[in-house]
């Protein structure tokens, strides 16, 4: 089963590689539109979904490096399995002048386990002693998301892993085979000062996992003491019929301390590899960048340039118009919040509506298709927008404004009135500029601006820019 996690991170680093070749204008645009549209939960896995259905299909390229790596674990696998079966004919070979020494296969079974808790260990410091050869046969420049010190490790200890585990699991075929087909005869040396007794101790402690699953695998004290052998010792008819004892014992030692530390690290391995790659997604600079582009409005600052040390161009060509006497009015984002001009309070002849902000898109269609209704029982055709003029036009105003085109009368006049922060005090020339150009690059006819100014409370007049 594919890692989710991993192939989340991959899909969505190769979606940011790519975007770098987009303008940010239009990639705040995007991902402003999906934060607002979207009915599900803004996660990396919706995002690419999203971009997936506005591209119009699924690429693999992104999983190019994980197909890589799923070749280097096939072949740990397959190396693995050739290697257990060779160590363990090695292990059990008996020509019939000897004995197969328990205490070597007990030794052998010791570094198996030291092997995998190293494979282990060097995975969770992030230690990369082969790093020279995977550097090599992977070429980094493709490796974006798995860099050097990020996810190597890991996937090199699951590849390890898995290596073992095949190694572990040939080496039991074999071994059961072997006791099959010959007659294999199993004794124990050593050639420190061990006794009998202390010796019997040892292999209790090691079986007793399974003590009361299989006693015949536990060995008795009458047949360590038989089975024992020295250099040079005449064999006897009695013990000879007892060296084959051994077998279960061997066996569910190779079960219980090389089969079974390999399945559970190799288990763990996967895991550890999966909260890995969470973590490089959850820390990724492309996350950090969409979730900005996700929660903030995209504003028109009034310059053609990039170079946020130029101050903004105040010279438009469109101009200001009168305040018109609109039927519907629209407070946008919450302007004139503290204080509405009586001039565009609500009365029965006019419809004020709410819009824009904290209000979502089902809020903004409400507001829509009221003030259509409104506009289709009133002959003027014209709608003031207010907003705040310290604030530039967002994206969002601007897909509002053509949303409600397709809704209202085809000949509504739209008319923007940016307030100052004192509601009765007209708007600076600085204020007003970003909106004129915001007017003028939207090429609407049907869309002005206008000034508002206490004067114009008792003149209904807006005021001309001079």
């Amino acid at each position: 089963m594919p890692n989710q996690a991993l192939t989340l991170l991959l899909e969505f680093d190769d979606q940011v590689r790519r975007d770098h070749h987009q303008p940010p204008a239009f990639l705040h645009r995007r991902d402003r539109r999906f934060a607002l549209e979207a009915t599900e939960p803004h996660t990396p896995r919706a995002w690419l979904d999203h971009i997936q259905r506005l591209s119009g299909g699924h690429t693999n390229a992104a999983l190019k490096p994980l197909r890589r790596w799923r070749r280097i674990t096939l072949g740990f696998a397959v190396t693995g399995t050739v290697l257990g079966i060779v160590t363990m004919l090695g292990l059990l070979y008996y020509d019939g002048s000897g004995r197969i020494n328990v205490t070597v296969m007990l030794g052998f079974m010791l570094l198996q386990l030291m092997l995998a808790l190293a494979t282990s260990l060097q995975a969770l410091v992030g230690w990369r002693p082969w790093g020279w050869l995977i550097e090599r046969y992977l070429h980094p420049a493709e490796e974006s998301a798995m860099a050097i010190n990020r996810l190597q490790p890991q996937l090199m200890a699951r590849a390890a892993h898995c290596g073992g585990l095949m190694f572990a699991l040939a080496g039991l075929l074999t071994l059961l085979t072997l006791v099959v087909v010959r007659d294999l005869a199993f004794g124990w040396s050593t050639t420190l000062s061990t006794g009998a007794d202390s010796y019997y101790r040892f292999v209790a402690t090691l079986a007793w996992p399974w003590h009361t699953l299989w006693p015949a695998a536990v060995p008795d004290l009458e047949l360590v003491s038989q089975t024992r052998f020295f250099r040079i010792e005449a064999d006897t008819a009695v013990t000879a019929g007892r060296w084959g004892e051994w077998w279960p014992f061997v066996t569910l030692a190779w079960c219980c301390y090389v089969i079974l530390p390999r399945l559970i690290l190799t288990a763990l391995s996967s895991l550890h590899l999966r909260l890995r790659a969470r973590h490089v997604l959850t820390s990724h600079p492309g996350l950090l960048a969409l979730r900005y582009r996700m929660e903030t409005p995209e504003v028109d600052t009034g310059h053609q340039n990039t170079d946020v040390n130029v101050t903004p161009e105040l010279a438009v060509n469109a101009r200001l118009h009168p305040l018109p006497d609109s039927p519907v009015v629209v407070r946008w984002a919450g302007a004139g919040e503290a204080s509405v001009p009586a001039q565009f309070q609500g009365h029965q002849q006019r419809l004020v509506v709410e819009a824009g902000g904290a209000a979502s898109l089902a809020q903004d269609q409400t507001a829509i298709a009221e003030a259509g209704r409104h506009l289709s029982d009133d002959s003027r055709h014209s709608v003031t927008l207010l907003a705040r003029a310290w604030e530039p036009p967002t994206a969002e105003l601007e897909d509002f404004i053509t949303d409600a085109r397709s809704h209202w009368p085809a000949n509504t006049r739209i008319t923007l009135v940016p307030l100052a922060t004192d509601p009765n005090q007209p708007a600076s020339d600085q204020q007003l500029a970003p909106w004129l150009r915001f007017c003028e690059r939207l090429a609407d006819k049907r869309l002005y601006v206008a000034r508002y100014s206490n004067v114009d409370a008792t003149t209904g007049n807006g005021e001309a820019l001079s």
